[in-house]
């Protein structure tokens, strides 16, 4: 069994890959959702990840979805004890932004919605500069002496932004952001490399990324003359007509074949070798895609695998 790592400053132990929840109720319905869980957490996997916008994108949705099913199959498995729930705050259309009056009506919100009473991993889903940082962190630290949640986070902010949250924190005693979660995968290095990742591990946070496959890029389905039947097929063919897209899909076969693993694999194997890097986030839509992700537990990179990938997308 693969064993459970301890993150940032928190007690919280969690898996190295984080199960991503923005499919279910968007691509992979309530049946399909509970299937992907099911199989994930037979894997031993612990760590999910959702946010109260999961997918108010798609017609006819309203925010909250993925956030209801994954509540429904906590209830129904009785699972609850069980796994890491991480979700997000600022997004939800009928909770935008983050006035200390959203942040709290937002997680009584994702409560219900997740049928528990308190949520482990709480994060700023995108940062609103405009709100002071003292504001935020005071809303935050309340929910946390109220048991409704149990440790903070933050993504999508920036170094500026973050070292000034862990500044006031520190300064007053308050809950204090344990994790980050950065945009951050082989072809794109520069949304967290630098001040942010600087930040991060100053202050001993967990960095758990999100696009880690770079909506699907990174899994080598797509080829030049290739037709990808996918909801972010055009966000991911996008890197094939890059140069550096192109390196790096040549460095992941050849590190691939070597280890005769999936090239989705080798490129959260890169991620998890990287400074502050905890546990990727990735997401499956069927239980035949996650296979290729949770292999990220098991593969450990040479030096020299690391070294050809991070030349590649360099």
């Amino acid at each position: 069994m693969t064993s459970l790592h301890k993150l940032g400053t928190s007690d919280l132990e969690v898996f190295p890959l984080a199960l991503g929840g923005n499919v279910f109720g968007w691509t992979a319905g309530e049946a399909q959702s509970f299937a992907v869980l099911d199989a994930y957490t037979a894997a031993g996997g612990n760590f999910i990840d959702t946010a109260d916008a999961y997918s108010a994108w798609a017609e006819g949705n309203r925010g909250g979805e993925s956030e209801t099913i994954i509540g429904k199959w906590l209830k129904q498995r009785g699972k609850r004890a069980d796994v890491v729930i991480a979700t997000k705050v600022s997004q939800h259309p009928e909770y935008q932004g983050l006035r200390a009056d959203t942040i709290k009506a937002a997680a009584d919100a994702s409560l219900r919605r997740l049928g528990t009473d308190h949520i482990d991993l709480y994060y700023t889903h995108y940062d609103k500069p405009e709100v002071p940082v003292e504001e935020i962190i005071g809303a935050l630290d309340d929910l946390v002496r109220a048991g409704k949640v149990r440790y903070i986070a933050a993504s999508n902010i920036s170094a500026e932004r973050l070292r000034a949250s862990l500044e006031f924190s520190e300064r007053e005693g308050l809950a204090r952001y344990v994790a980050l979660q950065p945009h951050y995968n082989l072809v794109s290095r520069d949304t967290y490399e630098g001040p942010l990742q600087d930040v991060a591990r100053a202050a001993g946070l967990a960095a758990l990324p999100y696009y880690s496959l770079a909506s699907g890029f990174l899994t080598g389905k797509y080829r030049p003359g290739a037709t990808v039947e996918s909801a972010r097929s055009e966000g991911a063919a996008r890197h094939l007509a890059t140069d550096r897209g192109q390196k790096v899909l040549t460095a992941l076969d050849e590190v691939a074949r070597a280890h005769a693993v999936p090239l989705a694999t080798v490129a959260l194997a890169w991620l998890s070798a990287q400074p502050t890097v905890l546990a990727p986030i990735a997401s499956a839509r069927t239980v035949e895609q996650l296979p290729a992700l949770l292999g990220v537990a098991e593969l450990r990179l040479t030096d020299e695998d690391v070294a050809k990938l991070t030349e590649a997308s360099a």
